[in-house]
């Protein structure tokens, strides 16, 4: 857990994310390994070191009437970039979905990084344009449970 959060501290700085990544080692752990896990990861080596992962999340369209995944992170340590570890890893998440009958594997990709969107599109992965991401959290979140009575 710990090499894994590292790589997820790398990736939030690689992406100039603002602010401090708050997980925790645990909190990686509990969500893959906990009680109730909530998603995958696996780490892609080179020469016999961890030097990236993928982790991701089961989804459901109610459109499509199937599963589907979401893949959460992608990274692949500076170093190692260009030698196919990024494009290996991406086939193992497709795999997976496709062993589990899953009718779609989606992501979300900063439209700033430039060398994922030319791998992604290599790969003919598609943007799709027509979907809008909202995200609540923070007091926002808290305010709409509480309305709906949800103790905090």
């Amino acid at each position: 857990m710990d090499t894994l959060h590292r790589f997820i501290v790398e990736l939030a700085e690689a992406e100039d994310f603002p602010g401090e990544v708050s997980a925790a080692p645990s909190d990686v752990g509990d969500a893959l390994f906990g009680r109730r896990p909530v998603a995958e990861a696996v780490m892609g080596m080179a020469d016999g070191e961890p030097a990236g992962f993928a982790l991701f999340y089961p989804t459901y369209s109610t459109v499509v009437g199937r599963a589907g995944i979401h893949l959460e992170d992608i990274y692949v340590r500076p170093e190692h970039q260009g030698n196919g570890l990024g494009t290996a890893l991406l086939r193992h998440v497709a795999g997976v979905a496709v062993e589990r009958g899953c009718a779609r594997l989606e992501w979300w990709v900063l439209r700033t990084n430039d060398p994922a969107i030319r791998l992604y599109r290599r790969l003919n992965a598609r943007a799709v344009d027509e979907v809008e991401i909202y995200r609540l959290d923070g007091e926002a979140l808290l305010d709409l449970a509480d309305a709906a009575g949800t103790p905090r």
